[in-house]
């Protein structure tokens, strides 16, 4: 797996070099989000590890201009842990944000979890599903409403595949966040309802599929 480490300090970007090449991985560096648009266009990566605050270019903007091209994913390094801050990243399609100072070993597992996920294969029987006028293509990561190509963010793809994967099981926010964005959460569950709302708008009148479950969570109903 080869892994761009993005980050304006040269120590940082030295101790996860030593612990994503001690796991076998390839490591390739960038020391400010302008060098890592450039560095994303010229090379494929499996992963970026990206840092928020960077002169230039802000991780979260370079990351916005990564994901027009390509859709790799990306786990957010900041110093600030605002629930502001960790929602937005998600939103532009992070697929995790930690919070600095952190273990090398935590970014290591929080590595592991997002390329598991984004590698598990689907069932041949589950990978293109249809719901009235909502299409699903789970192993071409594509989503039709009433023959129109949806665009999702990354996220929202994951959340709806979720959904859809568990359809009729009542599903608890902490599961949500726990199975899909795969961290240990600590605040409220705005993550989720941000992103359930997001998803739910894209469907248009499909969205009725995914029933809330007060004081619970979610389904998606069928």
């Amino acid at each position: 797996m080869k892994i761009l480490i993005v980050d304006d300090e040269e120590m940082i970007r030295n101790v996860l070099r030593e612990y994503v090449e001690f796991e076998g991985n390839e490591a390739d560096e960038a020391a400010d989000g302008m060098e890592a648009v450039k560095k994303c266009r010229d090379n494929d990566y499996d992963l970026i590890l990206m840092d928020v605050m960077m002169p230039k270019l802000d991780g979260f903007s370079a990351v916005k201009e990564i994901k027009k091209d390509k859709d790799i994913p990306v786990i957010m390094l900041s110093a600030r842990g605002e629930e502001y801050d960790k929602l937005f990243g998600f939103e532009i399609g992070a697929d995790d944000y930690v919070t600095k100072p952190f273990s090398p070993k935590e970014v290591m597992a929080r590595i592991n979890a997002v390329t598991k996920r984004r590698s598990s294969p689907e069932k041949k029987d589950e990978s293109r599903l249809k719901f009235e006028g909502l299409e699903i293509d789970m192993a071409g990561r594509n989503v039709y409403v009433n023959g129109e190509k949806a665009v999702l963010t990354p996220k929202e793809y994951e959340l709806l595949f979720y959904f859809v994967r568990n359809r009729n099981l009542a599903l608890t926010r902490e599961k949500l966040l726990c199975d899909v964005w795969g961290f240990d959460f600590y605040g409220d569950d705005r993550t989720v309802d941000t992103h359930v709302k997001m998803l739910r708008g894209n469907l248009k009148e499909y969205r009725k599929f995914i029933v809330t479950l007060r004081g619970l969570g979610y389904k998606f109903e069928v």
